[in-house]
This record gives structure tokens, sequence and C-alpha cells, in this order.
């Protein structure tokens, strides 16, 4: 970046010629040994006033008298500043450059446990991503088109959403809102309470696209009933059920204790039989009380 900004061509040193950096080196060490033995005997208490006095060390190092020539170092800058082309108005930051990234159908490209999205109209494709510290940039066929600033490192699962990268009511993805909801209705009312949540909880609808076809795509591996109750134990205790919450309620068959308890609840014939056979394993004080099991 410098050797852009001042039009310049850097020349690294040859193998085995340390004589090409003999003058920089010599230089570095001078600096450091006049600041060192400047300030070896001071001591300070916060990093502002050590540099403050770092600089009045390297400035009296500058504007000493050169040995074997008229002038000093700061002379020779003063000469040399009307050569010296103004600094960027934008500081340089160093970026990460993501190749091949592919664009969601929400419009949204993935970085960082987070989603920015792009123009609808590069769904399905590849893109480059490169961030710094602050902003996000996007590129196709090496030409920009979105940027966002980026969310701190802490956050995730945020989406940063320009509005006119969505499609219109013409351009809908082979999935919406209106399928989905249609989807989850087949399966049942909690399935479809579930859905209707995830969508009211984004501002906007293509936001929720992946959160809502994983909860549809969950629901193919398991029954209808089974997807219907872990999908009621979700609503009673998060206001938003995702992926995650419903697959761990089925892994853990939460479900099927809830059907059995139902189905308890239901027949009441089952319910006073588990009563009863509760009962039958209570032996009793008698039965430890000796007599004709001493012998047993």
């Amino acid at each position: 970046m410098l050797r852009l900004h001042y039009m310049t061509a850097i020349m690294p040193a040859a193998v085995r010629k340390p004589k090409q950096k003999a003058s920089v080196e010599n230089t570095v060490g001078n600096i450091a040994t006049a600041v060192i033995a400047l300030l070896r005997h001071r001591t300070y208490y916060d990093v502002p006033s050590l540099q403050e006095a770092i600089r009045v060390a390297v400035k009296r190092y500058n504007d000493q008298p050169f040995q074997k020539r008229t002038g000093s170092r700061s002379s020779i800058l003063e000469e040399e500043k009307r050569y010296l082309r103004p600094l960027p108005a934008v500081p340089y930051e160093v970026s990460t450059l993501v190749p091949d990234r592919k664009v969601y159908p929400n419009c949204h490209v993935s970085l960082l446990k987070n989603w920015y999205s792009v123009p609808y109209i590069y769904r399905s494709k590849k893109v480059d991503v490169r961030y710094t510290e602050t902003t996000v940039e996007i590129f196709f066929d090496h030409q920009q088109i979105a940027s966002h600033p980026k969310f701190p490192d802490y956050v995730t699962n945020r989406y940063s959403t320009h509005a006119s990268d969505m499609p219109d009511e013409f351009n809908k993805p082979e999935m919406d809102q209106e399928r989905m909801c249609a989807w989850a209705s087949t399966i049942g009312p909690n399935t479809r309470e579930v859905i209707d949540r995830i969508f009211r909880s984004v501002k906007l609808k293509e936001q929720s696209y992946n959160a809502a076809l994983s909860v549809l795509h969950l629901s193919r591996h398991y029954s209808n009933d089974r997807f219907e109750d872990a999908c009621q134990i979700a609503l009673a205790n998060t206001t938003s059920p995702r992926y995650k919450y419903l697959k761990a309620i089925l892994a853990s068959n939460q479900d099927l204790v809830l059907r059995e308890r139902k189905t308890t609840q239901n027949n009441p014939e089952i319910s006073q039989t588990e009563d009863n056979a509760s009962g039958a394993y209570v032996r009793g004080a008698s039965y430890y009380g000796g007599g004709a099991h001493d012998d047993q």
C-alpha cells in the first residue's frame, strides 16, 4: 500500500549481500540507542507520558547536525516535503478475502456466523467476500455488488439486509412464506405456529427463509404426530423455536414422554391399572418381619 501511495518500486536486498542493508539497519540501531540512552534512568507511570518522551528523544536525534555534511535529518526532511504526497483520506486496513461463498435463497451470504444481503439476481451464485474490522464487501466477477458494516466478533446469527436487495412480488424465490406456511399446516397446528413465530421474529420475511426451511426439512425424518408433539413442547418453553431446539427435543424423546402422558390422561382404565401396579411393588412391613422368611 505504501509503495502504491508513493509510486515507488521496492527492490528487496539480494541474497548474501548484507552491505545493501547496512545503511537502514545502522539507522534503526542508532535511533534505538539514542532514545534508550536518553530515557534509561527515567520512570514512567502511563503510556502517554512515555510516548511524549520518545517523541522528544527522536526529535533531538533528528536535529543533531551531520558530522560529514551540512544540515541535519530534520532539515533534509523539510527540503523533501514538497515532493511528498498527502496521506490517503481513508486509513489502510488489513482485509481478509473469502472466495466462493454461496448466495442462499434468502439473498444473503453467510460470514462469521452472520448474514449479509446481496441483490436477489445473484441467488444461488458464488461470490467473493472481503472483510476488515469494520466493513464487509461482496464481489461478483471482480465487481462490488454490496457493502455492509461488519458485525462485531461477539455477535452471531444477525442479519444486515438492504431492502433494495430483496426480490419484489414478481420475483419470488422457489420456496416463499406462503408455501412454507402451507407445508407446516399439513403437519399440524403446532408446526404452523412454530413457522409463524419464526416469520414474526424478523423485520423482513426473507431473513426467516433458512430458519423455517430447516425446521420443515427436519419434519421429514419424523412422523407428523411426533413432530407436532415436539413443536408443542417447544412452544411452551420458548417464544421462537428453531431447528436446534426441536432437534434436541426429538433426539431426547421428550415428545414420546408427552405422547405417553396424553394417552394415560385420556384413558382412565390405564391410569387405574398403573396406580395398582405401582402399589404392588410395596411389600409392606410384615415381609421384613422374619418368621417364614428367615429360612429363605
